[in-house]
């Protein structure tokens, strides 16, 4: 069976863990403890604080996964676990929580964070947890009655989950049935120096002027104004990444051109709360269309009518496809239009938002 490990893709602004469930069947099978108040000065003494405590990601361990094709096991090197727990709150997710995975929570917020150093003396073995060092742990106040009452103190949910984009790097046949937790860490550090990773500088651009910028800003200001239903997890990504003027990789100045070039045809100026506008204001608007259109060309990137970006995305007739229906669905609701359609091209089929290609 695969052993397959994650790391971080350092030119992929959505790498990293958008959000922490809380779950009934933890993957990394380490439950999270309940944390009662202490005595605090103007507090009722033995009112519960509401906090939990567990452990995020715990470092080399197996973790077992099964999809319609295969099962195999993924694990996180000490490495990767400590860069995901910077980047979760460098990109200010603290807040971001769900339920099994499915349901966006209120309330249940990150407020502590460490790297367990020291196995022995690291303040988890006073609450009676065992995890090893390199361990991610947090502490997570929930202010909402609905999920501590039903949910926390009936033991539904027993630990944390993380939810994010990482890359696979490398995978090698191996078993790790019946393999002690020993030993299959020991498996793993072979792995891990069988194959060595070749990192991939890739030259990013910021050279847009502040008009992108300031449509990005405009667009996260309204999507809050409407609870920030609109646009997907990359758009908003995207958006953030613009409005602070980073730096983005050719690819991503690809997907923007194909993305807004399609887009237009929604963009309501008029409706400041359409999802069509609102999206379109995330990747840069206008100003980043025409940014996005001009870079190519100085680049000498040919053929923009038609390309392979990578094996997820697609450029197609000016438009950007991509490799799976759900995928071009989902992108249809934010733009505005139903449905899908496909384009057969390098001998793929690749998905398109809405039910018919529409020419610009």
């Amino acid at each position: 069976m695969e052993i397959i490990e994650l790391l971080l893709d350092e030119e992929n602004e959505t790498a990293g863990i958008d959000a922490i469930s809380i779950v009934s069947s933890p993957a990394i099978e380490s439950d999270f403890i309940k944390l009662k108040s202490q005595e605090i000065k103007f507090a009722k003494v033995d009112d519960e604080k509401r906090i939990l405590m567990g452990a995020a990601l715990i470092p080399n361990k197996p973790i077992y996964r099964k999809d319609e094709r295969k099962e195999y096991y993924v694990y996180f090197s000490a490495d990767t676990v400590r860069k995901a727990s910077e980047l979760f709150f460098m990109n200010g997710n603290q807040n971001n929580t769900t339920l099994e995975h499915n349901m966006a929570l209120n309330g249940l917020t990150v407020v502590e964070s460490w790297i367990v150093e020291d196995a022995e003396m690291d303040k988890t073995k006073k609450y009676g947890l065992d995890v090893p060092v390199g361990t991610w742990m947090v502490s997570m106040k929930v202010n909402n009655d609905e999920i501590w009452n039903e949910y926390v103190k009936t033991d539904k949910v027993k630990g944390f989950s993380i939810e994010g984009y990482f890359a696979d790097k490398a995978n090698i046949k191996a078993s790790v049935e019946d393999i002690a937790e020993k030993e299959a860490e020991e498996k793993i550090e072979e792995i891990r120096n069988l194959f060595k990773k070749k990192k991939i500088e890739l030259e990013t651009y910021n050279d847009y002027p502040d008009a992108v910028s300031n449509n990005a800003k405009r667009g996260i200001e309204l999507n809050k104004k409407v609870n920030n239903k609109c646009a997907t997890l990359v758009g908003k990504n995207r958006a953030a990444t613009l409005a602070k003027k980073g730096n983005i990789s050719l690819s991503t100045i690809k997907r923007m051109y194909s993305y807004l070039s399609r887009a237009e045809t929604y963009y309501d100026e008029s409706d400041t709360e359409a999802c069509g506008t609102i999206s379109y204001l995330l990747w840069g608007g206008k100003a980043g269309l025409r940014w996005s259109l001009s870079k190519l060309k100085e680049l000498d990137e040919v053929n923009l009518k038609s390309m392979v970006i990578d094996e997820d995305y697609a450029v197609i007739d000016d438009r950007l496809a991509y490799s799976t229906q759900a995928k071009a669905e989902e992108m249809a609701i934010n733009i505005g239009c139903k449905g899908f359609h496909t384009h057969e091209f390098e001998n793929k089929t690749w998905y398109m938002p809405c039910e018919k290609h529409i020419n610009k």
